[in-house]
C-alpha cells in the first residue's frame, strides 16, 4: 500500500488532494500546523483508518515518532498562498518555504521517498513574457512585499533542485496558477473567493486596480488531477506548470460572478497593491505533452460549485 505524507494537507488544496488519495486507496499523513489550514476540511476523512492528521508546523524537524509510518511520497503544500496570509508574517512565510521545505527534503532522503513541491506561478513574477512557460525565469522584485512568497517559493524549487543532484533524490515541482473551489477559506483575500462572499452579501465588489489585470482560474480538481499525474510519471519531474489556457480580466471575472448569483452588487476600485502581476496566463503545453493534461472544467461550472459551497457556509 503506498503511504502518501500531504504537507498543508488541512488547507483548500491540501484537503482535496487527500480526499482523491484516499480514493485511490493510498495510507495518507496529513500535517498542517492550522494556521490557513482548518480541521473542518478534514473532518470527513477522520473516519477512514487509512488518514492520519498530525498537528505539526515544518518549519520545526518532523520525528520518527510524530510520524512513525514510511512514506512513498511527500507532497509539500505547506505554506499560506494569499497576499493577506503570508504577508502576515512574512518572515515565517520564508521560513516556511526554505527551513520547512528542507525539512521535508530531509525526510524524503531518510525515507527514500519521492517529493513533489507546489511550486507557483509567483515564481515569474510580474512576467515580461505572455503566457509564461517554464523556461521563463521570471520577473521578481526580491525586495517587495511580496518576495516573502516569491522568493521562497523560488528558493524552494533550488532546494529541490539541488538535493536531486546532490543526493539523487526524485524531486518532482509543479507550479500552480491561480486555483479556485470549494474549500477556500473566507478570510484568504483572493478574487474569487472576495467576489462570491460581497455578491452574495450584495455588497460593493471591490477590484483592485482598473480591473484590466489578467488571471487564468482553474478549478480545484483539475489541478489535483495534474498533480497526481506528475506524481505517478516515472519519468518526468517537471518543473511543469499546471494552469488553464482560458484567460479572463478580474473585471470580467466580477461581472460573471454578479451574473450568476443573481446579486445587486455594484463594482468599485482601489489601489493596485504594489508589484502585482498585471498579467498572468500559462504556457500549459508541457503538461499536455508529458502528462497528457488539460482543464476539463470550465469556469462557469466551477463557479457554480464554489457559489453553492460559500452558500452553504
Amino acid at each position: 500500500m503506498m503511504t502518501s505524507i500531504v504537507t498543508g494537507g488541512a488547507g483548500f488544496i491540501g484537503s482535496h488532494l487527500c480526499e482523491v488519495l484516499l480514493e485511490r486507496g493510498e495510507r495518507v499523513i496529513c500535517i498542517d500546523n492550522f494556521f490557513t489550514g482548518n480541521k473542518k476540511n478534514v473532518e470527513h476523512l477522520m473516519d477512514n483508518e487509512k488518514f492520519t492528521l498530525i498537528d505539526h508546523d515544518i518549519v520545526d524537524p518532523l520525528s520518527t515518532v510524530e510520524c512513525p509510518l514510511a512514506a512513498d511520497i511527500i507532497y509539500n503544500l505547506a505554506c499560506p498562498a494569499s497576499p493577506v496570509h503570508y504577508q502576515h508574517d512574512p518572515v515565517k512565510t520564508v521560513q516556511t518555504n526554505v527551513v520547512g521545505t528542507t525539512n521535508m527534503l530531509e525526510l524524503a532522503k531518510a525515507r527514500g521517498a519521492i517529493f513533489l513541491q507546489a511550486s507557483t506561478s509567483e515564481v515569474y513574477g510580474d512576467p515580461e513574457v505572455h503566457p509564461q512557460p517554464e523556461s521563463y525565469v521570471g520577473h521578481v522584485n526580491p525586495l517587495g512585499p511580496r518576495a516573502c512568497y516569491d522568493e521562497g517559493k523560488r528558493c524552494a524549487e533550488t532546494l529541490c533542485s539541488d538535493y536531486h543532484r546532490e543526493y539523487g533524490l526524485t524531486t518532482k515541482i509543479a507550479r500552480i496558477f491561480n486555483t479556485y473551489g470549494p474549500r477556500m477559506a473566507e478570510n484568504d483575500g483572493r478574487v474569487v473567493s472576495n467576489f462570491i462572499l460581497q455578491a452574495l452579501r450584495n455588497e460593493p465588489i471591490t477590484i483592485y486596480g482598473d480591473g484590466s489585470q489578467t488571471r487564468s482560474f482553474q478549478f480545484v480538481n483539475d489541478l489535483v488531477r495534474g498533480l497526481l499525474l506528475l506524481a505517478d510519471h516515472k519519468d518526468f519531474h517537471g518543473p511543469v506548470n499546471i494552469g488553464t489556457q482560458f484567460e479572463m480580466t478580474v473585471k470580467a471575472l466580477a461581472e460573471m460572478i454578479i451574473k450568476m448569483t443573481g446579486s445587486k452588487s455594484e463594482i468599485i476600485y482601489g489601489p493596485l497593491p504594489e508589484n502585482d502581476p498585471k498579467q498572468r496566463r500559462p504556457d500549459s503545453s508541457l503538461a499536455k505533452e508529458k502528462l497528457g493534461w488539460e482543464e476539463e472544467i470550465s469556469v462557469e461550472d466551477g463557479l457554480k460549485q464554489a457559489i453553492e459551497y460559500f452558500k452553504s457556509l
